[in-house]
């Protein structure tokens, strides 16, 4: 698994086009790639080649200086169902086997989160057990006013703990609405969500990739390494409580700008124009 990852990795990095996706759909607009589930004849649920293309497709970023911001989103009617009830089978194969494919599921959130790309979720309809996860898992999150999430995982027999949901959601709404949507699968809908802080913003569904690509522009503004340097150091800050630790890896990230970037992004807001970053790593 590990051989074969690296030499994706290395072949993603040359080419964004190497690899043939079947569930998966990437546009590219310039330094941002639009990746959308594409399944939706089965309201984008995760299965095993889905979850495959995922993981593949995060992992393959962190070498990939050509693209700085995805975008996230679910062809038709939802952003995505949850996992694939036709393929709960290979999960009751055996523990072994359980293990190994949840510990694929999680290994996409985890790949989001620790590629240095933001990504921007657009969530529309059901964004539900694993397509929830996917949404915790976005730095960002725009919803349309038809969507409905929930923990779905706690009404099917399993823990409200999973993909990473006990870590994301709590610290986004706080422990006892976590514990309430835990434990009860409870679906939340667009204007709870946006009151209780889970989405940035709630806009008309056709308005979806247009707030997105505003924001979009916005952090290309930054410089390639800054940009990097802040999910990277925003992601760290919330894993330690330790001020001392987070100051000492905001001072190496804004120690490695200063010569690199800082006399353009000066000049630029002294000028009243874009910075021209060049290609920056």
């Amino acid at each position: 698994m590990e051989n074969s990852l690296e030499n994706f990795v290395m072949t993603q990095a040359q080419s964004p086009a190497a690899k043939p996706w079947r569930f998966i759909q990437i546009e590219r607009e310039g330094a941002v790639e639009w990746l959308s589930l594409a399944r939706p004849d089965n309201f984008n649920a995760l299965n095993l080649a889905l979850t495959q293309e995922l993981y593949d497709y995060f992992g393959g970023l962190p070498e990939r200086t050509d693209v700085r911001v995805v975008v996230m989103r679910g062809l038709g009617r939802h952003f995505c169902a949850g996992y694939d009830l036709e393929d709960v089978d290979q999960l009751t194969v055996s523990i072994d086997q359980a293990l190994r494919l949840q510990r694929q599921l999680s290994g996409v959130v985890l790949r989001m989160r620790r590629c240095p790309q933001p990504v921007v979720g657009l969530l529309q309809g059901a964004a539900c057990g694993g397509g929830f996860a996917l949404a915790l898992g976005c730095d960002v999150r725009f919803a349309a006013p038809n969507v409905r999430m929930n923990v779905a995982m706690a009404k099917i027999g399993l823990t409200g703990c999973d993909m990473g949901i006990s870590y994301f959601l709590p610290r986004a709404v706080g422990p006892a609405v976590a514990a309430e949507l835990m434990y009860t699968g409870r679906f939340v809908n667009a204007e709870r969500a946006l009151r209780m802080g889970l989405v940035n913003e709630v806009v008309p569904e056709e308005k979806l990739a247009e707030i997105a690509n505003e924001l979009v522009q916005e952090m290309l503004a930054m410089s390639p390494v800054g940009l990097r340097l802040t999910k990277d150091g925003l992601a760290m800050a919330q894993e330690t409580s330790n001020l001392a630790t987070v100051m000492a890896l905001e001072d190496r990230g804004q120690a490695m700008c200063f010569e690199a970037f800082m006399k353009e992004g000066v000049a630029a807001f002294r000028e009243k124009r874009a910075p021209n970053y060049g290609a920056g790593e």
